[in-house]
């Protein structure tokens, strides 16, 4: 288990580390840059953390040196040849109004997530690039065989005659109503099999390192699609997998939560309204049994009822538990992001959107906080 928690907040990079039995938070750099992912490269040690600035923009930010001092890392880029097709805004109701798709030049909005293999290193982004590094980080470059997909109308770089996506908006960035990549998933048994998940498409999959991508969305359904069963057009808020037996995938999506034990070829809906598990962002699967996941749930984007739970499956979503001791029960409306839960052996953590961190020592069945004077809490990652 990790005695040290890596949070991204709103205004910084923070650690959170043990230390004679307390956990104790420092700020640990990117003072006023929101870190929308920070992580350690497995592999390498190196430090990761995506940033984004009201007025310089996204940029990627690295430590060598175990957090002491961070420096700015080679940028991520597009072509100036990649186009994408962009739908409307939505209007006030967050209804697609009809319109032409536009082909627009693809300009970089949002470094969203990390992910790491051996000798590589991922960075998916808004609007829905995946960009690789085979160098440590030294250079990037956009992955086009998933960029020219046709789910998202092929290879448009000579134009988009005839062509439709299948890739639409999220809310998560200003701007520009544009697809993101939130979700990248590297099977440590077999690193040239990735999974990524996009808002608003679904979940892809590549077995040769990115040469080709499959859509991986049987199963899963979209409430709010005309048919529900489409092969696009789903709303995954976050995918992970177990990393000793990478056949169990969890999900949770705007829709529910869904749950694969087959690689993610089928998925089947695991939500239990009646248990509050339904709507939520973050997952975590347990890194050797992939029937125990935990998530946290929320209600139109607040606590269920004004209570923090944790949810937890140790049978593959047929029941679900809501774990609760020490955890605020009254007036308690704490957010978390997608990537704000984590997990490492018996320990999980998470932070919310009003600053607040919470850890476990015991597998969710009693928490601590740990801080409560956080910036908003983007990220929390064992490391």
């Amino acid at each position: 288990m990790s005695d040290r928690i890596l949070v991204g907040t709103r205004k910084g990079t923070f650690f959170v580390e043990k230390s004679n039995g307390k956990w104790t938070p420092r700020l640990a750099g990117n003072l006023g840059g929101c870190t929308n992912s920070v992580a350690r490269d497995p592999y390498t040690g190196t430090g990761w953390a995506a940033l984004g600035f009201g007025h310089w923009g996204a940029k990627l930010s690295r430590s060598d040196d175990d957090g002491k001092t961070w420096t700015d890392a080679a940028q991520v880029k597009y072509p100036p040849d990649a186009r994408h097709l962009l739908p409307p805004m939505p209007d006030e109701n967050g209804d697609i109004p009809e319109g032409a798709v536009q082909l627009k030049p693809a300009t970089l909005l949002k470094l969203w997530v990390l992910g790491f293999g051996p000798g590589r290193v991922y960075v998916g982004t808004i609007p829905g690039g995946l960009f690789v590094s085979e160098d440590n980080g030294k250079s990037f470059a956009l992955n086009r065989p998933l960029w020219n997909h046709e789910s998202r109308g092929g290879d448009l770089s000579n134009g988009a005659e005839g062509r439709k996506t299948e890739w639409f908006g999220t809310p998560a960035s200003e701007g520009e109503f544009a697809p993101g990549i939130h979700s990248v998933v590297v099977d440590p048994k077999d690193p040239q099999r990735v999974l990524i998940a996009i808002s608003t498409a679904g979940v892809l999959e590549t077995t040769d390192g990115g040469k080709t991508w499959r859509g991986r969305n049987k199963g899963m359904t979209n409430d709010y699609l005309p048919e529900k069963e489409a092969d696009w057009g789903h709303d995954p808020h976050a995918i992970v997998l177990c990393a000793g037996d990478p056949k169990h995938v969890w999900q949770q999506n705007h829709s529910g939560v869904f749950y694969s034990d087959d690689g993610a070829a089928t998925w089947r809906k695991v939500s239990a309204p009646d248990r509050g598990v339904h709507f939520g962002f973050p997952v975590a699967v347990d890194a050797k049994d992939g029937r125990t996941a935990w998530l946290v749930s929320g209600k139109s984007r607040v606590t269920v009822d004004g209570g923090l739970f944790v949810a937890r499956t140790q049978d593959g979503g047929k029941t679900w538990e809501q774990l609760r001791n020490g955890l605020p029960q009254q007036h308690a409306y704490d957010v978390v992001y997608r990537h704000g839960l984590s997990n490492s052996g018996d320990r999980l953590a998470f932070g919310s959107t009003t600053g607040n961190l919470y850890v476990s020592e015991d597998r969710g069945d009693s928490w601590i906080t740990v801080a409560n004077n956080l910036p908003p809490v983007y990220s929390v990652c064992f490391g």
